[in-house]
């Protein structure tokens, strides 16, 4: 336990000083689901006391169960996280009514806190399209937006028009996600070059496209990185251990894990592209 936060705490400090001005917890990389009601707990105290005053933290609590979905939301609240974003029910086929009760029993427990909806239908089988987001609006008073990580990116527009703040969880295509109206990306490769995205920001923001494009352009080989070997948060995890100096671990069981060998091939090919390096 004291690894995993000393990690999280050490790489939340070098996100901030790689311009990142929210920093997004316990998602899908970072095994927010799997991870025990305690470990949970205390990465978002130690995230959000890294953070303070220098970033936003945006606590992802969806859990098995809406008490430990609570738990984690109240937790967030108390640790002085700056939003939460939950994943729907898992496993169990759950009817709308269902669904919209878990979320207000999550959202009323962050309180005041911005509540995001995370919408990622590979993975939860429930996908949220904008007319259930509307329903969802009249009935949760502090949903904010949500992280859209589902493939039709048309949508995008859709939920920027109604007026919510709409995450991209496509690592491979910040660029095109902002021309559709999404505020940012929240995604593995962001973790592995964070400065590479918030540049991309920085120029789209500044109307410089042709930076922008170039720089989407160079995205694909972090993307490539994350994915090597089809686990994602194990490769995070190796160049980051790499990266920051700190024994981050190893995913947790049943998530894919790296080999020695592949962990070594990951390595070789993270320090090709110059990150494993810290950057001043």
């Amino acid at each position: 336990m004291c690894i995993v936060t000393r990690a999280r705490g050490t790489r939340c400090a070098v996100r901030i000083a790689d311009n990142f001005s929210n920093e997004p917890l316990t998602q899908s990389t970072g095994e927010g689901p799997i991870l025990t009601d305690e470990q949970r707990d205390a990465v978002a105290k130690i995230s959000a006391e890294t953070c303070k005053g220098r970033a936003l933290v945006i606590m992802q609590v969806g859990a098995m169960s809406t008490a430990s979905a609570v738990k984690a939301a109240k937790t967030a609240r108390a640790s002085g996280c700056a939003a939460v974003c939950c994943l729907p029910p898992l496993f169990f086929r759950s009817s709308e009514r269902s669904i919209i009760d878990y979320y207000k029993a999550v959202a009323d427990a962050a309180g005041e806190l911005p509540f995001f909806v995370y919408n990622l239908p590979q993975l939860t089988q429930i996908e949220f399209f904008p007319a259930m987001m509307e329903k969802w609006k009249r009935e949760i008073p502090t949903l904010k937006g949500l992280k859209h990580s589902a493939p039709d990116f048309t949508q995008i527009r859709a939920f920027a028009d109604m007026g919510l703040s709409c995450f991209s969880g496509n690592g491979a295509l910040p660029l095109p996600a902002l021309t559709m109206g999404a505020v940012g990306t929240i995604d593995a490769p962001l973790s592995l070059a964070p400065w590479h995205y918030a540049e991309l920001f920085k120029a789209w923001e500044a109307g410089n496209m042709k930076l922008a494009q170039s720089l989407q352009d160079g995205v694909r080989k972090y993307v490539d990185l994350v994915w090597m070997f089809g686990a994602p948060a194990d490769v995070c995890r190796t160049v980051l251990s790499a990266r920051l100096g700190v024994d981050c671990g190893h995913s947790i069981p049943p998530v894919n894990r790296l080999t020695d060998e592949q962990r070594r091939e990951v390595l070789r090919a993270a320090e090709a592209l110059g990150v494993t390096e810290r950057r001043q």
